[in-house]
């Protein structure tokens, strides 16, 4: 028997992977401290949970809309007026079970076999491989750490080939803490009103861990509004991870595109969930406030730890809760038994050594590179980062 071929196009996420690792060594009895998985260590604040409640003592436990009940698509064009200043209305959202589905469902509904799709590096895991699902071809930009982790107009400018379909990034970056300023995306947009044939999918899932100050949104330039793909959701910002709800705003054909795919895929996403994020969306933002607040000491500290240690450059994130520091440094030595070749060497070596877990750069477009997730207790981001320190001066 032989399976599909599509199955040959794509790799399984590293962040996924690493866990994995991670929870075998735990297994055994080994103390592993997770700094590979992009979660937020904190519970769903009570009146969103409160509200999951009420909804399946109300009973709305039935198949909904694919798109998403009316109430929830109406308070993400509230959240998206009051946070962004941008007006949708519902028949511009589709509701999905998490942001990934929802980038799947904008890329699958937008790109063809052949059609190039540009993202800047280092980008989150999963956006070359939807694209190789899609039988499109990723056009990797290389960024720097010297340049912030972002893209130059005359970088994007370059990369663009009459077959380009799509430019895919994030602001907040996962893995890099990159976040663009106005300026920085007014200067993209600039090259972006040359070729109107080009659609942007901007990721804003980390819009509100931002340590820099306003979010901005791509989609604030009325002359690209339509070709702007917004993908967001509830896992970051309200640490509602298990609850899988994000979602699109897009122009209302890109939309439909998506919820025609979304039918035939998974439906909508859960009843529950979507009553506990109209909550979410429309009250009260303290604990996304706070939860950010205890996200930018954690930054703090972990920018204090990392730059004690020899070799490591290391740009201080901007938003997000990961740091990525260039690692190559330690490339080509050897603690006598273990030799680090490269990223994923380096990762191995800690996971196995400090029983820190990470997760290598080349996932992200970046082989020089390693992500380390601060989404985790103070004891144990200063314990993670000992042990690191300890590992690496073994290394000669």
């Amino acid at each position: 028997m032989q399976l599909s071929s599509l199955l040959q196009r794509f790799n399984e996420p590293e962040t996924l992977k690493m866990a994995k690792l991670g929870r075998e060594l735990r297994a055994k009895g080994v103390d592993v401290i997770d700094l590979s998985l992009g979660e937020p260590d904190f519970d769903t604040p009570q009146h969103i949970k409160d509200a999951a409640v009420k909804a399946i003592a109300d009973n709305w436990s039935h198949y909904t809309p694919v798109a998403g009940f009316m109430d929830l698509r109406e308070a993400i064009c509230t959240k998206l007026k009051r946070d962004n200043n941008l007006d949708y209305k519902p028949e511009n959202i589709i509701a999905s079970t998490g942001a990934k589905q929802s980038l799947a469902n904008t890329i699958l509904a937008l790109v063809d076999e052949g059609e190039e799709v540009i993202i800047p590096t280092p980008y989150w895991v999963t956006y070359s491989e939807l694209v190789k699902i899609a039988k499109g071809k990723v056009v990797e930009v290389h960024t720097s750490l010297e340049s912030g982790f972002k893209i130059t107009p005359a970088q994007l400018e370059a990369a663009i080939t009459p077959n380009t379909k799509a430019f895919l990034f994030s602001s907040p970056c996962n893995p890099s803490g990159a976040v663009y300023s106005k300026a920085e995306l007014e200067a993209l947009a600039v090259v972006f009103r040359k070729y109107p044939n080009i659609y942007i999918i901007s990721d804003e899932i980390y819009e509100y861990i931002n340590f820099v100050g306003k979010h901005e949104s791509i989609a604030q330039f009325a002359d690209l509004k339509d070709r702007v793909v917004i993908i967001n959701g509830l896992s970051k910002g309200f640490a509602m991870t298990g609850w899988r709800l994000g979602y699109i705003a897009a122009n209302a054909e890109v939309a439909k595109a998506t919820e025609k795919l979304q039918g035939q895929f998974t439906s909508a996403t859960c009843s529950i969930t979507q009553k506990a994020a109209v909550v979410a969306l429309t009250t009260d933002l303290k604990p996304s406030r706070e939860m950010t607040e205890e996200f930018g000491r954690r930054r703090v500290k972990t920018m204090e730890l990392v730059k004690s240690i020899p070799g490591i450059k290391c740009f201080e994130p901007e938003g997000a809760f990961y740091i990525f520091p260039d690692v190559s440094y330690y490339y080509g030595k050897s603690d006598g038994e273990t030799t680090v070749q490269n990223s994923g060497d380096f990762a191995m070596y800690l996971l196995n050594t400090a029983h820190v877990s990470s997760v290598m750069g080349d996932a992200f477009g970046e082989p020089n590179c390693v992500r380390f997730s601060f989404a985790n207790s103070m004891p144990n981001i200063e314990k993670a980062w000992k042990r690191i320190s300890d590992a690496l001066a073994k290394l000669k």
